[in-house]
């Protein structure tokens, strides 16, 4: 036996239908609180009810996600906070335009 390092990984599932505060958020992401208001300004998340203060803000599950995938855009391609958002925004259309190919082509084989 010789000196072996185990990592040890621990997680929170969040359901996509569950709501997250801001301060869980920036725990899950290792994120500034500031740095996640940048995102919501940016249109990259949005609080579940954006009218209240950013002190009470809660998101969708699925904000971790796209919070995290920001992140790896921003760190591995050096892209600012305005090219995120934009990037995430054609990823999302892509994502559309294959679900609605995909669809087309089920239809063609009835």
């Amino acid at each position: 036996m010789g000196n072996e390092v185990i990592n040890i990984i621990s997680g929170v599932i969040v359901e996509d239908d569950e709501s997250v505060s801001l301060s869980a958020l920036c725990r899950c992401c290792s994120l500034p609180a500031e740095q996640v208001i940048g995102m919501v300004d940016q249109g990259i998340i949005e609080p579940l009810e954006p009218q209240v203060t950013s002190s009470y803000w809660q998101f969708s599950g699925e904000s971790i996600i796209r919070v995290q995938a920001a992140i790896r855009l921003q760190r591995d391609l050096g892209i600012n906070l305005p090219g995120t958002a934009l990037a995430l925004e054609l990823l999302d259309e892509v994502k559309v335009l294959r679900q609605q190919v995909s669809c087309l082509q089920r239809a063609s084989v009835l």
